[in-house]
């Protein structure tokens, strides 16, 4: 019988414990802030024909032995569990913001009296996180919850783990480049250029998911181009991406206000590479409505 782990980390305040629900009521069995130290013993402890779904969050307080992990995980590997690890993700602001709202205090950000820091100490504390997680969020499949309601993120759980499982699991997101770049990206390709549905008026209040504007866009010699030059690229370097072992590779594509081009760029890469690849679709800002 398969045996699955996923590991959940990440930032304080990005939304960790909404996905552990998520994957509860998916039918895993969670544990929340789980020492490194205690990983593998508590693994090992899990009667496979009991709980084949295992979903464990750690997070910063266990910052002096996550350094542990990445070995520990190999050793699952090897013992045919199918480990997936998450990494939860959000700008800066958006947990300072997140922070002070529910007036919690950082886990890093209590001084040596135990007093809780100002909002100064807090953004310091939060990019202390980020170095120390960085190894872990370097291996990981991130979402980043800053624009996201905590009903799209249990979407995205739910996607995530309802998918097969693979070697390699490709993600198209839409996004617009006037709410920032995905932060957890590995290619993004700009589609501005591209004619826009915006500007013609039965099409404006419309998205690139309409028949409307995918009939109109697909047939524009500028955006098959652009389409092939992408098909083109991936076809390239993705079994080279498969080979170093790569988890999860997210492509990002974005327009001005990631409602036409980019939405429909996304719908038909992921139609493309669906037939050879596991992949799955965002929509970043159509999702945030």
């Amino acid at each position: 019988m398969n045996r699955e782990l996923i590991l959940i980390t990440g930032m304080s305040g990005s939304g960790k414990s909404i996905a552990l629900h998520a994957l509860e009521d998916a039918g895993y069995y969670c544990i929340d802030n789980l020492p490194p130290e205690l990983l593998l013993p508590f693994v090992q402890l899990k009667d496979p024909t009991q709980q084949t779904k295992v979903a464990i969050a750690m997070d910063v307080r266990s910052a002096h032995a996550l350094h542990l992990v990445p070995a520990q995980l190999m050793q699952l590997r090897d013992q045919q569990i199918n480990v997936r690890l998450l990494f939860l993700d959000a700008n800066t602001d958006t947990l300072v913001h997140r922070f002070s709202e529910t007036r919690r205090n950082h886990p890093l950000s209590r001084t040596d009296s135990g007093a809780a820091a100002s909002t100064l100490d807090l953004a310091a504390a939060i990019e202390l996180e980020r170095k120390l997680l960085s190894d872990l969020r370097e291996e990981s499949h991130i979402i980043d919850t800053s624009l996201l309601r905590a009903g799209k993120l249990q979407d995205y759980i739910h996607s995530l783990v309802t998918a097969p499982s693979a070697e390699l699991t490709l993600m198209f997101e839409s996004f617009a480049f006037k709410r920032g770049i995905p932060v957890h990206a590995d290619f993004v390709f700009d589609v501005r250029m591209l004619p826009n549905p915006h500007y013609e008026p039965e099409l404006k209040a419309l998205t690139g998911r309409d028949t409307a504007v995918a009939q109109w866009l697909a047939q524009l010699a500028p955006v098959q181009k652009m389409q092939t030059d992408i098909c083109d690229f991936l076809d390239q370097w993705l079994p080279s991406l498969k080979n170093d072992h790569r988890s999860y590779v997210t492509v990002a594509i974005g327009c001005t206000g990631g409602q036409h081009r980019s939405v429909f760029l996304v719908e038909a890469l992921h139609q493309r590479f669906s037939g050879n690849w596991v992949t799955l679709k965002r929509h970043r800002e159509l999702d945030t409505l």
